[in-house]
């Protein structure tokens, strides 16, 4: 009786590399008619097909620029790679037909997108969220069709449905409570009719009914909100590697999986480079209260990575335990120096600096200050730098003629390295086994941010560097 009152509700997200091809989407399709039989209900959230939005988006791009003439074979090319896919896994000729005609709809949409922009000569944020939407809402109509072959009765649902955002395109903001009344009302029958809603990822929509995107990556968010706002009990995110790994595998040869990782530890690595999840992800989960894991569609005998609730912030980790759990890498930053004997004891220098990169819409991963308050740095990524420096030369116009600042510049490309483990703060000699082990590599550190979290220490390095760096940090795990 109580299971019918409340059923447990799984909710699985599937990636590009996972929907990619016919024999991925197949192991996704097989994945989740497996899950049925120990959850009641399931829920799948699937991304485009692997290169689809590059594929769309950089059409869009050259379509801004008068360019037109590529667009027959990106019509192919779209079409073609969802037909193979299908005469593989629909072998129900009417079904095919149907699912092959809306996808071919959807295409059509694309190219006249496409001109439309051309006329224009300019791709707005909505115009290209416009643009990046087709793909997923390719791929759900194609995987509901295939998980109906395999007898999972589904139905494709487009996340403008379900997920109301702010009109901030490119990387709209979820309202949660307008996203639970409509998640809710639109999923819930569906499921209490014994269906698999495939939805797609990455997507939202405004309260006006337009299209958003939820950022890059961003179908795994869209797998933590549905999760959280159902809610369900697991969120399941399906990619192409075993779960969160010590370090980069292409950087590192013996990487391993880590078998579990706190909250906390995960937001940390995602946010600095690993590309394993994406940043917004955990919120709604942790605050939801619900479990959250990452495996590897191509080994699904494989555990992957448990994500755990976090530890006490001020205890060390037990004895034996270990301490640096991941290294990762953000590479292509910046570092923007701001220095004058002016600054000294002067307040609201740094308040007016972020202000001036806040409004060029450039987010800072890291900052350090001397004690001295004559310099301030900080890191940015380096497409941003032109924008940020003209922003800060502009604000502090009249203390660089007084000469009150000295200078603003930016360094040459560097990266952040970032040694992730529960502990780093509190545990005795970490920063200076990290800081030995570099010596011995004989990297220079440019800057460094330690204390603002208890799960990090990162450390700026020359981008020529950064592979070396993080070889030699992954050693201090493997030994």
């Amino acid at each position: 009786m109580s299971q019918k009152s409340s059923p447990k509700t799984l909710v699985m997200k599937f990636g590009g590399t996972s929907v990619g091809s016919s024999k991925a989407m197949a192991g996704a399709a097989q994945i989740v008619k497996e899950a049925h039989a120990q959850w009641q209900r399931v829920v799948v959230i699937t991304s485009a097909l692997s290169g689809v939005t590059n594929l769309l988006l950089e059409s869009a791009a050259r379509a801004a620029q008068g360019q037109t003439a590529h667009l027959p074979d990106a019509e192919q090319t779209l079409f073609a790679n969802h037909q193979t896919i299908a005469v593989s896994l629909v072998p129900d000729e009417a079904r095919r037909a149907a699912v092959m005609d809306e996808i071919g709809g959807l295409v059509r949409s694309f190219v006249e997108l496409c001109h439309a922009i051309s006329v224009l000569g300019e791709a707005t944020p909505r115009a290209l969220d416009a643009v990046a939407s087709l793909g997923e809402r390719m791929s759900a109509r194609l995987l509901a069709a295939a998980l109906e072959c395999t007898g999972v009765p589904s139905k494709y649902v487009e996340a403008t449905e379900l997920i109301v955002t702010d009109d901030h395109f490119q990387a709209a903001h979820p309202d949660f409570n307008l996203t639970t009344e409509q998640t809710r009302r639109v999923l819930l029958p569906l499921l209490e009719q014994g269906l698999t809603p495939v939805i797609t990822g990455f997507l939202g929509a405004t309260c006006e009914g337009f299209i958003t995107t939820l950022g890059r990556g961003g179908s795994d968010y869209s797998a933590g909100i549905i999760g959280a706002v159902l809610p369900a009990e697991d969120v399941w995110i399906w990619t192409d590697v075993d779960g969160v790994m010590t370090a980069d595998p292409r950087m590192v040869s013996d990487a391993q999986t880590l078998p579990q990782i706190s909250y906390s530890e995960i937001a940390e690595l995602a946010y600095f480079g690993a590309k394993v999840l994406h940043p917004k992800t955990i919120r709604p989960v942790v605050e939801a209260g619900i479990g959250l894991r990452i495996c590897n569609t191509f080994n699904p005998a494989h555990p992957g990575t448990r994500l755990v609730a976090n530890g006490h912030s001020s205890a060390r980790p037990a004895k034996g335990e270990r301490v640096i759990k991941a290294v990762t890498a953000i590479r292509q930053q910046k570092l923007v120096t701001i220095e004058g004997r002016g600054m000294l004891g002067v307040p609201g220098v740094a308040a007016r600096a972020f202000a001036a990169v806040a409004s060029t819409g450039t987010s800072v991963p890291l900052i350090t200050q001397a004690s001295s308050e004559q310099s301030i740095c900080f890191s940015i990524p380096s497409e941003a730098s032109p924008a940020v420096l003209d922003a800060l030369e502009k604000t502090f116009s009249a203390e660089i003629a007084q000469r009150d600042i000295d200078r603003v510049w930016a360094s040459e490309d560097v990266s952040i390295i970032t040694v992730v483990g529960h502990g780093t703060r509190q545990t005795p000699g970490v920063a200076g086994q990290i800081f030995t082990q570099l010596g011995k590599a004989e990297i220079n550190v440019l800057a460094i941010a330690h204390g603002s979290s208890d799960v990090s220490i990162s450390m700026v390095v020359d981008s020529a560097e950064t592979e070396k760096a993080v070889k030699a940090l992954h050693e201090l795990i493997v030994r």
